[in-house]
């Protein structure tokens, strides 16, 4: 089957979270993605091991990839990495500032051995600016981003977004990039440096919050479930659980205070208008809720599904995998693992009709393809040897 991204290769030089995942959809849709570790390989692999070298977390954003182990604090080591970098199409790392430069391997140095290569740089700042040397993580990223400030509730502590929300924003945004590279290369003939960070993904996902405070001059702040510009759009308590509603429009707003049995708000002054409910939300909130904890989830969303009103159940992280919609939408898979057997991953949410996303392996043992990997890149067997011996690969 052809796929989008295949005869696009794609060196690996990242760890963790941000860097693989960006990898990792790359080789989804095709492309062949070598990651490069050093001797031990990265350290995610160690976290909590469900067997020697392999993690859930390293499980969980490594598919589809090739491994090399290559020491690149040793002079052959950087020769073997610009080797492959001549026929490499994409380069992905996340070292902190300096130390690809400190190692030869940065932009300047790779881009001058292969001009076509795209060169994309992930990090917790980016490479400018005042904090362009620091180092980061989601947890600081989403604080001075401003995400933790407009989350959780009015009255509470901030908090964290349950999921890594600038780690995958910034691998995500790193995919947008490479895929314009190549675009472009096709008319420049060149590549270029893409650089982009955890920081910068929290502060461009936050789209609402930006707006509501240049726009009304007010500090976003934690809603809770709630929306900033719209209402009702939000959780509810039912007798078993919470469920969510998005009923702001006119027309939804009017059906579901009907299906409460709360026909007179539509036209009370307080709720009448999009701003009204906004401004008013605390006293909408207990006026539905009296009604809505009287029955089951079930029974509210049956009723939002025959009125036409957006709704849904709060899920745990099982019970989503297990909804007939996410298995329908193959939103869950498994792969075959060496050592372990049969291993579950998240399925690609990008669905193509002629060049579809491919899970075609696990994540791979550690330097399980360095050979084939060095051969491709005309080593002989006696050179390998070699290398291996001095522990390069």
């Amino acid at each position: 089957m052809t796929t989008a991204l295949g005869g696009i290769r794609v060196l690996d030089q990242t760890q963790v979270m941000a860097g693989p995942f960006c990898s990792m959809l790359l080789a989804d849709m095709g492309a062949d993605v070598v990651k490069i570790e050093p001797p031990g390989g990265e350290h995610t692999r160690r976290e909590q091991e469900i067997a020697p070298g392999v993690s859930a977390s390293f499980l969980a954003v490594n598919r589809n990839k090739r491994s090399l182990v290559l020491d690149l604090k040793q002079p052959d080591g950087v020769a073997v990495l610009k080797r492959l970098v001549a026929t490499a199409d994409v380069l992905v790392e996340n070292y902190r500032p300096g130390v690809a430069r400190r190692l030869g391997i940065d932009h300047e140095t790779l881009s001058a051995i292969n001009p076509r290569l795209i060169y994309c740089s992930i990090s917790g700042f980016g490479r400018t600016g005042p904090y362009a040397d620091r180092g980061g993580y989601d947890l600081i990223a989403q604080g001075m981003s401003g995400i933790m400030s407009a989350t959780g509730s009015d009255d509470g502590a901030p908090v964290k977004v349950g999921v890594p929300i600038t780690d995958l924003g910034a691998g995500l945004f790193a995919v947008v990039g490479i895929l314009a590279a190549l675009r472009a290369r096709r008319l420049t003939g060149r590549g270029q440096f893409i650089d982009t960070s955890l920081f910068e993904a929290g502060v461009a996902l936050s789209q609402w919050e930006a707006t509501q405070y240049w726009y009304t001059g007010e500090v976003p702040r934690g809603l809770g479930t709630a929306h900033r510009l719209n209402a009702p759009y939000q959780a509810f308590r039912a007798s078993d659980g919470h469920f969510t509603v998005g009923a702001a429009k006119a027309n939804l707003w009017s059906r579901f205070a009907t299906l409460l049995g709360l026909p007179h708000l539509i036209e009370d002054p307080r709720f009448d208008t999009v701003p009204n409910r906004l401004k008013n939300r605390a006293a909408l909130e207990p006026l539905v809720e009296a009604v809505t904890v009287t029955q089951t989830r079930a029974h509210w969303l049956a009723k939002c599904e025959a009125a036409g009103i957006p709704a849904g159940p709060i899920y745990t992280v099982p019970e989503a995998h297990a909804d007939p919609h996410a298995r329908a939408r193959g939103m869950v898979q498994e792969l075959e693992h060496p050592q372990i057997g049969r291993v579950k991953t998240l399925g690609n949410p990008v669905k193509m009709s002629s060049t579809p996303p491919r899970l075609r392996t696990a994540a791979p043992m550690l330097g399980a393809d360095t050979d084939a990997i060095l051969q491709a890149a005309g080593y002989d067997g006696a050179e390998i040897a070699t290398l291996r011996a001095a522990k390069v690969v």
